[in-house]
C-alpha cells in the first residue's frame, strides 16, 4: 500500500469527531466514587476485611524512604480479582478511560507506612504483600482495617489510577499461594543483580507487567540490597531494563530494508511509527492538545515533547516524555526483536483533548505493540517523504516539527546539504 492511500484510510471529519468524543465523554466515575464508600461499609465486618482476594499491590513514592505500600483487594467479592490487575488484556477487552478508573476505584487500597529495606522480610504486613506480589494467581487474604476510607482518585501519568485507601492493622494469607519456578529463582540467588533478574522473568515469559510488581515489592536483586520500589519507579526500570535487553539483541541485526509507516489510535491517542533503515536510533515526540489532562488550558497552544537516544543508547533519564519514553521505545524494540531486524525510529504520539483523565503508560505501551499486531504498514520512498505526507495529518505544523524532533530536523539538514 502507499502511503498515500493509507493515509486516506484514517482521513475523518476532525470537527465531527470532536463532537461525538464530547457526546461520548462520561464522568460516570464521579457518581461511582460516591457508591463506593456504601459498597465499603457493605464489605467490611467491624474493622476487619474477610475472605477478600489480592491481586496486586502499590507502593507509594512519598516520603521516601519512609513510603506507604498497600495491598489492593477488590470490595466486590463476586468479581473476578483478576480483571482488576493492570494487564495487556485490557486493550484486547476494549476498556476505555471510564472503565480503567471504575475497575481500579473497585480496589481497595490497604496501607501501611514502612522502610524500604525488605532485605529478609516475610512476615506481617509487608511480607503479605511480597507473597502476593509473587504469586502466580491472586490471593485470599484478611485484613485488619482502623478507621474508614478515603475515598480518593489518584491519578498518575505512569502508574494506574489508585481509588480509596484505608489504614491496615495487620494482613493474614488465608491460602498458600503457587509462586512460579522461575521467581523461586531470581528469589533464591541472593547474588544475582535485579536487571538481570528481570530479563531472565522475561525470557521466561513473564510480560513486563508481572515483572515490575515483583521488583516493587523488593523480590529482585542483590539480597543485600533488595528495597520496596515505588510502583511508579518500578514501571520505568523495567520497561527500560527490558528494553535495553532488546536493543542489546538486535545490536548486530541488519536493517529493514524500506521506510515504513505504522498506525494506532488507543484511549484518544493516536499513534504514528516511522521505522528507516539504518542502525537503531529512536525518538519520542509527544503533542499534548490544548483541554488534554496534561496540556488543561483549552485556549492554550500544543505542548511538545520529545526525548531521543542513539545507537549506544542514553546515559541518563529522559527530560521531557518521561515513562511515555520507555513504554514506547519497548514496543518498538519487541517488535524489532521479532523480525530480528533494527530501524531508525520516530514515534509521534498525539495525545487528543478527549484524553481526559490518564490511565497509565500501559495504554501508550498496548497502543504500540498493537499497531504492530493488528494492521500493515505504509511504505513511503524516503524518511523524508513520510514526515512530507503525514504533516497535515498532524496537529501541528512541519516547522513546529522540524524545530523540536532531532530526527526530523537532521534529515532536513541532509537535504539542504545538495
Amino acid at each position: 500500500m502507499r502511503l498515500d492511500e493509507f493515509i486516506e484510510d484514517f482521513e475523518r471529519d476532525e470537527a465531527a469527531k470532536r463532537r461525538r468524543l464530547a457526546r461520548e465523554k462520561s464522568y460516570e466515575i464521579t457518581d461511582h466514587l460516591d457508591d463506593v464508600e456504601q459498597q465499603f461499609e457493605q464489605v467490611v465486618q467491624g474493622d476487619a476485611l474477610f475472605g477478600s482476594t489480592a491481586p496486586d499491590i502499590f507502593v507509594g513514592r512519598s516520603n521516601y524512604p519512609d513510603i506507604s505500600t498497600g495491598v489492593l483487594s477488590p470490595m466486590d467479592r463476586e468479581a473476578d480479582a483478576d480483571t482488576f490487575a493492570t494487564s495487556g488484556n485490557w486493550y484486547q477487552q476494549g476498556l476505555d478511560i471510564d472503565d480503567v478508573l471504575q475497575r481500579r476505584t473497585g480496589l481497595l487500597n490497604s496501607t501501611r507506612s514502612t522502610q524500604v529495606n525488605v532485605e529478609d522480610v516475610w512476615d506481617g504486613f509487608v511480607g503479605v504483600q511480597r507473597e502476593i506480589a509473587i504469586a502466580n494467581d491472586p490471593v485470599d487474604v484478611e485484613l485488619g482495617l482502623d478507621g474508614r476510607p478515603e475515598i480518593d482518585l489518584s491519578l498518575d501519568d505512569i502508574s494506574t489510577p489508585t481509588g480509596p485507601r484505608a489504614r491496615a492493622t495487620d494482613a493474614t494469607l488465608t491460602e498458600n499461594p503457587s509462586v512460579p519456578r522461575a521467581v523461586e529463582k531470581t528469589l533464591e540467588d541472593d547474588d544475582w543483580q535485579a536487571e538481570g533478574a528481570m530479563n531472565y522473568l522475561y525470557r521466561r515469559g513473564f510480560d513486563v507487567y508481572d515483572i515490575n510488581t515483583i521488583l516493587s515489592a523488593g523480590a529482585l536483586g542483590q539480597g543485600r540490597n533488595r528495597r520496596l520500589v515505588p510502583t511508579r519507579w518500578s514501571i520505568t526500570a523495567v520497561d527500560d531494563t527490558v528494553g535495553k535487553f532488546l536493543r542489546g539483541q538486535i545490536r548486530n541485526a541488519s536493517s529493514i530494508d524500506e521506510v515504513q509507516v505504522w498506525y494506532n489510535e488507543y484511549m484518544a491517542n493516536d499513534y504514528w511509527i516511522v521505522l528507516a533503515p539504518g542502525n537503531w536510533e529512536f525518538e519520542l515526540v509527544e503533542l499534548k492538545a490544548p483541554g488534554s489532562i496534561w496540556n488543561p488550558d483549552p485556549e492554550g497552544q500544543y505542548y511538545m515533547a520529545a526525548d531521543n537516544e542513539s545507537y549506544d543508547g542514553r546515559t541518563a533519564y529522559v527530560d521531557e516524555t518521561s515513562g511515555a519514553y520507555y513504554a514506547s521505545r519497548l514496543g518498538v524494540l519487541e517488535h524489532l526483536e521479532s523480525i530480528d531486524r533494527q530501524a531508525t525510529c520516530l514515534v509521534i504520539r498525539h495525545a487528543s483533548d478527549a484524553y481526559w483523565a490518564p490511565v497509565g503508560v500501559w495504554q501508550i505501551r498496548e497502543g504500540i505493540r498493537h499497531a504492530f499486531e493488528e494492521s500493515e504498514p505504509a511504505v513511503a520512498e524516503t524518511f523524508h517523504d513520510a514526515i512530507t505526507e503525514l504533516a497535515p495529518r498532524l496537529p501541528v505544523s512541519l516547522g513546529d516539527l522540524r524545530r523540536k524532533s532531532k530526527l526530523v530536523a537532521g534529515v532536513q539538514s541532509r537535504l539542504t546539504d545538495f
